[in-house]
């Protein structure tokens, strides 16, 4: 189930945006507006004139130029294109370099309550961080249950039943070395650029939970090598009770893949039954789609070298 993102103007003065020393001119008492795209804007055309340009929910950043071109425009005009920006769904206005603000512009944002943030940073450093921690939060989202893992530089998801292994077959691979992202509540965004990245939150992260021993901290157990904040989900592996009779893929032809957010992810259906050693399984599917990336497909070549026998040894008509 997808989550439905946005964020507070509130949320801005988190530990994760302190270099930006954010302080609030106005509008001290509507930082619960909402923030609902990724993306900053900066205001210069809709201070030109144009106010199509000004996006419902985006932060728009106030900087130098923007300053310096207002501080060109007839007076009265200026009002009158300040009464109009100010009717318009903006979240909050951020104000870079610790430069002032014009009276006028502060009185209607507090009319409005439209908050004024004002920041010492340069206008690239709070667009840039602005950004970073925006769209980490705005962008679609989801939670799986499984378990994440970070495999010979592959994030690879475990999902199944529960009770199917999945924790203990995730605690065997950090033993043999690999990483720990998340376990039994895996969230996941899905970036711009395509990736899907997995991590864990709150306070169950870097823990595992498994039967008969209870919670367990990965971390403390195995050293800090032993996890990873996030990672890209590169292949979804899930864990299935073996079925006598059922038709499994023996070749490794079928390419099947899993669906997380829209975006298609490598999949593999792996039957577990007694004598299966599933973390060295899931190890070497890993290996496998790793070679499968740079180009070298073991089942497909294979074939072809078959078919080529085949062709050889068969008689011309």
């Amino acid at each position: 189930m997808a989550v439905t993102s946005w964020v507070e103007v509130s949320e801005l003065f988190s530990a994760e945006l302190s270099e930006l020393a954010l302080q609030t001119l106005c509008g001290e008492d509507r930082l619960d507006l909402r923030i609902t795209h990724p993306r900053v804007q900066k205001p210069g055309l809709a201070f030109a004139g144009y106010y199509r340009y000004i996006k419902p929910g985006r932060v728009q950043i106030v900087g130098e130029s923007e300053i310096a071109y207002l501080n060109t425009v007839d007076p009265e005009q200026r009002q009158r294109r300040f009464e109009r920006i100010v009717a318009l769904p903006v979240p909050v206005f951020i104000v870079t370099k610790g430069l002032g603000i014009f009276p006028d512009f502060l009185a209607l944002c507090r009319q409005r309550g439209i908050p004024i943030l004002t920041s010492p940073s340069l206008t690239y450093i709070v667009t840039k961080r602005l950004s970073y921690f925006l769209e980490d939060r705005l962008v679609p989202a989801t939670h799986l249950h499984g378990v994440l893992l970070a495999i010979w530089g592959l994030g690879v998801l475990l999902i199944g039943k529960s009770g199917i292994g999945k924790s203990e077959s995730a605690l065997d691979l950090v033993t043999r070395g690999h990483s720990l992202v998340a376990d039994d509540r895996v969230t996941v965004r899905s970036f711009p650029n395509g990736d899907l990245v997995g991590y864990s939150e709150g306070p169950a992260k870097h823990h595992m939970e498994l039967r008969g021993l209870g919670i367990v901290n990965v971390k403390d157990l195995f050293g800090l090598a032993a996890v990873r904040e996030r990672a890209t989900i590169d292949l979804v592996v899930e864990l299935e009770p073996w079925e006598e009779g059922k038709a499994y893929d023996r070749l490794g032809l079928d390419e099947s893949v899993y669906s997380i957010l829209d975006t298609p992810v490598p999949y593999i259906r792996m039957p577990v039954a007694s004598g299966r050693n599933i973390s060295v399984m899931v190890e070497i599917a890993a290996r496998n789609h790793v070679l499968k990336m740079q180009g070298h497909a073991s089942a497909r070549e294979l074939v072809h070298k078959l078919e080529a026998e085949i062709e050889r040894n068969t008689p011309t008509p």
